[in-house]
């Protein structure tokens, strides 16, 4: 039976990977975001898999605009069984450079809007005792970096959010799933549309991945919500893994390494688009899509989430193998 899924920050990057790959299994599929032309290609392009698609621009760090969306949602569609809280903005600087206004509006984007949105959708959730939410995090939830104190701020908030409110969960026994998704470096339009004040222009630190491997990552949570978070990369295990038994010398390793690999070596365009007040594809009608600039240098798959999302299978291979090796030692023993 096929699912209603909202998906914020669906006109681009990993929000429009994840409601095309949530749109091929057969779910129906309602697209927030402000942009609209990249909300209505997005809308298309899930409709031409065959499903109903439902575009609703709004500003996720407008409560009042959240909620109105999710009372049309349910009111043209019907009850939402998963929501994907994705959306979000930020600014490439250091922190001395950022401005009192652009703080706060970035962590009300990337933030307050995962919090507004599940304020919006959880009592609904609740009062049917069923439905997912989703957080798409980030491996910066753990980590933080340079250049990018707002957006590390705000994951890690996230982060503090959604295990508060997993808790809560329990607490009540309640059968509505909270999980969350830490991605690592993906190939998205982030680094042509976010306020960059750096030099040079924006990239992501290598290992990069297409946003398909992320979307692919989204819809296994839904699928299986009561793990309480996943890792998504081999780059995101390690650095979560470093980060808890030696953080200190990855603060030191980034403080060496961390502006070099976030620029390309190439100036920063001389007015880009800028999506943190407005939408980048603005009057001009441009749809940027799900991909960025770095098409040539992202990878398409992960072999730790090929594992990670057969873990049974794998670890029931392993002991099978181990205990076969096991019978054929004792056996030469003999």
């Amino acid at each position: 039976m096929s699912r209603l899924v909202v998906v914020t920050g669906a006109s681009g990057g990993i929000g429009r990977a994840t409601a095309l790959e949530f749109a091929r299994r057969g779910d129906r599929v309602a697209l927030i975001a402000r942009g609209e032309a990249g909300l209505d290609a997005a809308a298309a392009q899930v409709r031409e898999l065959g499903v109903s698609a439902l575009a609703v621009p709004t500003d996720v760090a407008d409560y009042e605009q959240v909620a109105a969306a999710v009372e049309r949602i349910e009111d043209e569609m019907g009850p939402i069984d998963v929501w994907v809280n994705v959306a979000f903005t930020s600014v490439f600087a250091r922190f001395d450079d950022i401005a009192p206004e652009e703080y706060r509006r970035a962590t009300e984007v990337t933030y307050l809007g995962y919090v507004w949105g599940t304020k919006a959708v959880l009592p609904r959730m609740k009062q049917r005792n069923r439905g997912t939410i989703v957080h798409v995090g980030s491996a910066l939830a753990y980590r933080g970096i340079p250049l990018q104190t707002a957006y590390c701020g705000a994951k890690h908030a996230t982060q503090g959010f959604h295990e508060a409110l997993r808790c809560e969960l329990l607490h009540e026994r309640s059968a509505v799933s909270v999980t969350m998704v830490q991605m690592p470096a993906v190939n998205t339009p982030q680094f042509s549309w976010v306020l960059n004040k750096l030099p040079e222009h924006a990239q992501p630190v290598a290992p990069i991945y297409q946003p398909e491997v992320a979307a692919r990552a989204v819809v296994f949570a839904a699928d299986h919500p009561r793990r309480r978070e996943y890792w998504v990369g081999s780059s995101t295990v390690l650095t979560l893994m470093a980060n808890a038994v030696v953080p200190g010398l990855l603060d030191r390793y980034l403080g060496r390494t961390g502006f070099s690999s976030q620029q390309t070596g190439e100036p920063s365009p001389d007015d880009p688009p800028v999506n943190l007040w407005k939408p980048a594809d603005g009057s001009d009608g441009r749809d940027f899509g799900a991909h960025g600039a770095f098409d040539d240098r992202a990878h398409a798959g992960s072999a730790q989430q090929w594992v990670a999302h057969r873990y049974p299978q794998v670890a029931g291979a392993v002991a099978a193998s181990v205990g076969g090796l096991a019978v054929w030692a004792m056996a030469r023993r003999r």
